[in-house]
């Protein structure tokens, strides 16, 4: 994953919990960098392994950490990074997920070795659509919840979300009913 994925994590773990505790967490998961490079790829191991420390460290789940950074990640590190990508993705909840299949690849012009998921989007009702996400990643089903949900906040609007289909369950890829 690139540099600004672990820098945003790092920044989500300071903001709420301290520099003391991200430190801890970098030690726990055996990392020696002071630094996260934003346009460096670093593999993925290193990234989930801050998960599985930073749950350790804080006590709380993995999956409750990945929620908490996808929101993160569509209200801070999306806003403060690709603020005006987001704000031409769409001008409600349902527009913006509508066009999210085309944003990553607004988003590859930009990073060129990203391996970005898919997204395919239907629409199931004026307030609902069920999101398909792909990806070679494993383990993100919370993440891309917080992303939904981090998308309902910028937008001022509640959404719920189900999952509808999971990999960790064996489906060849992840499904979500979104409803605002």
């Amino acid at each position: 994953m690139y540099g600004m994925v672990n820098k945003a994590v790092e920044e989500l773990v300071i903001s709420n919990f301290g520099e003391a505790r991200w430190e801890e967490i970098k030690a726990k998961a055996g990392i020696d960098i002071d630094v996260f490079s934003s346009n460096e790829s670093y593999p993925d191991k290193l990234t989930y392994g801050l998960v599985r420390a930073a749950s350790d460290v804080l006590g709380l789940t993995a999956d409750q950490i990945l929620e908490s950074f996808g929101e993160w990640w569509i209200l801070k590190t999306g806003r403060e990074g690709y603020g005006e990508l987001l704000d031409a993705t769409g001008r409600d909840v349902g527009e913006f997920l509508e066009n999210l299949p085309n944003f990553h690849a607004r988003i590859v012009m930009i990073y060129p070795n990203l391996k970005p998921p898919k997204f395919d989007v239907v629409r199931t009702g004026d307030r609902s659509i069920h999101l398909h996400h792909q990806t070679h990643r494993p383990g993100l089903t919370q993440f891309v919840v917080g992303l939904l949900k981090g998308i309902g906040k910028m937008f001022k609007t509640p959404v719920t979300v189900e999952i509808v289909k999971s990999r960790a369950q064996g489906a060849e890829h992840d499904e979500f009913l979104t409803r605002w």
